[in-house]
């Protein structure tokens, strides 16, 4: 399994390194666009449908949706706002995990959820993308993001004795969030500190990386909740060794919007 994990690695991670920071315009939109319908494809299946062409239905349906986002741009604060919603009932909703199911387990719901879930991290890449140092920003969230995974991990492995969702994810302890907030908080103040920032901007980053970790916390725990009540272990097998594509990028989701939202505050 190592071993897979690790070839499927070094195959991907040029890939996607090439897609973020080399195509720029409507190629770097239809780079992410073809990820979001992979993701899409997958969210079918935590929807309830096991048929191919339903799931393939549903990935064209995004598909072109996304094309409509790109050729409306100004539909975008609409796009944003309506993650920003939906993140805030998500994170109801892991917390009060199974009761919740009433309100979201039908097949219609988990399809519209879906959307709020694929359409905004889209949409946030998109105009992160455009914004001036947009590849940095783009690797700011992501370092963000997979910092709060790492000490996460370690901390929860040391520490971890109160569950933070155990009917969720039993894996996931309070200690684990609070390591991975710490570290991606300290990764945050050394890079204030390098690049000389006032302490009032010190000040907005520690708060916005803190916002951004959480968020990312819930974007992962959700996914988990659609699998548990699926019954399924990964939302499928593209990646040989890491599930499926929403297995790799479900902290981003949320993470995505939320942080191009915290972009556009701090600009205005």
């Amino acid at each position: 399994m190592l071993k897979q994990r690790i070839i499927t690695a070094l195959i991907l991670l040029p890939i996607a390194l090439c897609g973020f920071f080399l195509l720029e315009g409507s190629g770097f939109a239809l780079f992410i666009g073809l990820v979001v319908t992979l993701g899409a494809w997958e969210w079918a299946r935590l929807a309830g449908f096991e048929a191919q062409g339903a799931r393939v239905l549903f990935a064209a349906i995004v598909a072109v949706l996304l094309f409509g986002l790109h050729l409306f741009p100004d539909l975008a604060p609409w796009v944003l706002g309506a993650a920003i919603l939906w993140w805030a009932a998500a994170t109801y909703f892991v917390l009060t995990f199974p009761q919740s199911a009433v309100h979201w387990s039908s097949i219609a719901s988990k399809l519209v959820i879906g959307l709020l879930i694929l359409l905004p991290a889209w949409q946030g890449l998109v105009l992160i993308k455009a914004m001036p140092l947009g590849n940095w920003l783009i690797m700011a969230v992501m370092v963000l993001v997979w910092g709060a995974d790492i000490g996460a991990y370690f901390s929860g492995r040391k520490f971890g004795k109160r569950k933070l969702a155990p009917k969720v994810s039993p894996g996931k302890s309070w200690e684990g969030v609070f390591g991975g907030l710490l570290l991606s908080l300290l990764i945050t103040a050394v890079v204030g500190v390098v690049r000389g920032w006032s302490a009032s901007q010190m000040f907005a980053a520690l708060v916005g990386a803190a916002v951004i970790v959480l968020i990312s916390v819930v974007g992962d725990l959700t996914e988990s909740m659609f699998k548990r009540q699926a019954g399924i272990k990964d939302s499928s097998n593209l990646l040989p060794g890491h599930g499926g594509v929403l297995d790799r990028i479900d902290s981003l989701t949320a993470a995505i919007p939320v942080f191009a939202v915290l972009l556009w505050m701090a600009a205005s």
